[in-house]
């Protein structure tokens, strides 16, 4: 069974254009070297202010975890981590499965 994992960063606020355009620059371009299982990157709107948001579907948690070893063993996600934690104050993760009814995504 897929799980996704939702990751919730709170940027501190005044710094979210430069979240974007760090991730536009090179955190987008360093997580392109590894296999694809990004759903979708968000950004928050009305009651969620200064939120990124970003969804992965894992075929289950040993492919989560293969994933995450090989991006946090890349060296050029590493420096985009390392000039990303400054601007974020939280980060929430939770893991999700699909309920059994309704689309799947």
């Amino acid at each position: 069974m897929a799980i996704y994992e939702m990751r919730t960063y709170q940027v501190v606020v005044g710094q979210m254009a430069a979240v974007v355009d760090l991730y536009k620059n090179e955190g987008w371009p360093a997580l392109q070297n590894h296999p694809q299982k990004l759903v979708g990157y968000f950004t928050g709107d009305i009651g969620a202010m200064n939120q990124l948001v970003h969804i992965w579907k894992f075929d289950d948690d040993a492919d989560r975890r293969a994933f995450w070893a090989g991006v946090f063993g890349d060296a050029a996600f590493l420096a985009f981590a390392k000039q990303l934690r400054p601007m974020l104050s939280s980060q929430d993760n939770k893991l999700l499965v699909s309920a059994p009814w309704g689309p799947q995504p």
